[in-house]
């Protein structure tokens, strides 16, 4: 009988998986490249180029630094078929790609050599009867095959897909009713994020995290970029999580071994940190005993399937432990009881909506200048607007809300975080004499 085990759910290793859709003209390419660069973090950008070479209109021009441009590989393919892709996705992985562009996925439907021309060839096979329909069979196999390699891939993905004007007819009148994807019907549904491009505007149509709802920006690009990467946790440490969820008011016994079984999982029980309470160095396996055992019962009662955590200085496997990660605290530090305070409430999906609106409205468009105009507002060093509290983002959204009011309010917005940042100096100068 087969075994299945449930593991906590984390985001930090997600990786982005974005759609960006619209006619010829719109943008498509040049935003995947904007938002690569984010996405990417100094490793290199893959690009599979269906467009014959399109893509190469925005590769770097020798000598003429001064023209806008980006660095990518290169990957160019006239015949789109899914064993193409494929083989593309796999040479993408073993260079160690960190974003991988297919520009543009609609070829590998409708080009030469996609999904409808499998289709049709199928359809004409001696011996073959049923038309396109039976055709189907073997093809969907092959897009399936072709899906899972794109969506597996351990990089960022980003596809651009065309679309094209549809129309329905009512009797005699025929109407435009919108754009329809040049892809099979309900492919976006395999992205997170889905970006309708218009003249360079993109509109977030459709995604799974709620502060991206309906967004509208002008050329998309390593702001975009960097809002996804928020909601996808990147940076988010896993024992910090584990750390944050000791401390919370009421934790009981099993909860404590629930933390030390997740530990053990993900081989994080020596991981080094530093004490919450004494700052002295530690391992998170020893404080994950320290903090259960203040809340365990007098007899706690054996319960099936659960082994309580090992005693401070032992491993999992009851052997002592030696080195810096056999640190272990006082009997009366053991005892002391787990940190009471509840909690804060975290920031919320409508507020991260609302700061990323303000930021772009005063101009404020990069990752760490927002970052560093936070830390000075609410008056502590953010490493991500997901550490924000309910509270600090009010203070923050108060803040941005008055100077996106005024006439001038970009400027008069610098200015204060520079005042903010220059007491900060002088406050760290008067400390240190």
């Amino acid at each position: 009988m087969t075994t299945f085990t449930f593991e906590p759910a984390t985001r930090e290793t997600a990786r982005a998986r974005i759609a960006l859709q619209g006619p010829g003209g719109s943008g498509k390419t040049k935003t995947a490249l904007r938002m690569a660069e984010a996405l990417a973090h100094g490793g290199q950008i893959g690009l599979v180029d269906t467009e014959r070479g399109s893509a190469l209109k925005y590769a770097p021009v020798p000598g003429r630094p001064d023209i806008e441009s980006h660095e990518f590989a290169h990957l160019p393919m006239a015949f789109c078929s899914p064993e193409n892709l494929i083989a593309a996705v796999r040479a993408a992985e073993q260079a160690r790609i960190a974003v991988l562009i297919i520009d543009s996925w609609s070829h590998f439907w409708a080009g030469k050599g996609g999904l409808l021309a499998r289709v049709d060839e199928e359809s004409k096979k001696p011996g073959h009867s049923g038309g396109s329909y039976t055709a189907w069979a073997p093809v969907n196999e092959l897009e399936q095959d072709m899906l899972d390699t794109l969506l597996n891939f351990p990089g960022h993905v980003i596809v651009t897909m065309r679309t094209k004007n549809d129309y329905e007819m009512t009797g005699k009148k025929v109407t435009k009713v919108g754009v329809k994807t040049v892809q099979r019907e309900g492919a976006e549904y395999e992205f997170d994020v889905v970006i309708d491009m218009i003249e360079g505007t993109g509109t977030v149509t459709k995604t799974r995290y709620s502060s991206l709802d309906s967004v509208t920006v002008h050329h998309p690009g390593e702001d975009f970029a960097e809002a996804i990467l928020e909601q996808l946790g990147q940076g988010v440490d896993p024992v910090q999580v584990i750390v944050d969820d000791l401390l919370v008011k009421g934790l009981t016994y099993e909860r404590a071994l629930e933390l030390h079984a997740r530990a053990r999982a993900r081989n994080l029980l020596g991981a080094d940190l530093l004490h919450p309470v004494t700052g002295q160095p530690s391992t998170l396996g020893t404080l994950i005993r320290e903090y259960g055992q203040a809340v365990k019962p007098a007899a706690a009662p054996a319960t099936t399937g659960e082994t309580p955590p090992p005693a401070p200085g032992q491993q999992p496997d009851g052997q002592e432990q030696t080195g810096p990660s056999a640190h272990s605290l006082s009997d009366a530090e053991a005892s002391a009881p787990a940190v009471s305070s509840s909690a804060p409430a975290p920031v919320s999906a409508p507020q991260m909506r609302m700061m990323h609106a303000l930021f772009n409205q005063l101009d404020v468009k990069g990752r760490d200048d927002r970052l560093r105009a936070t830390s000075l507002i609410v008056g502590r060093p953010i490493g991500s607007a997901n550490e924000l509290t309910l509270d600090e983002a009010k203070t923050l959204l108060d803040a941005l809300n008055v100077y996106g009011d005024m006439d001038n309010g970009a400027d008069e917005f610098a200015a204060m975080v520079q005042r903010l940042a220059d007491d900060a100096a002088r406050a760290a100068a008067n400390a240190a004499a």
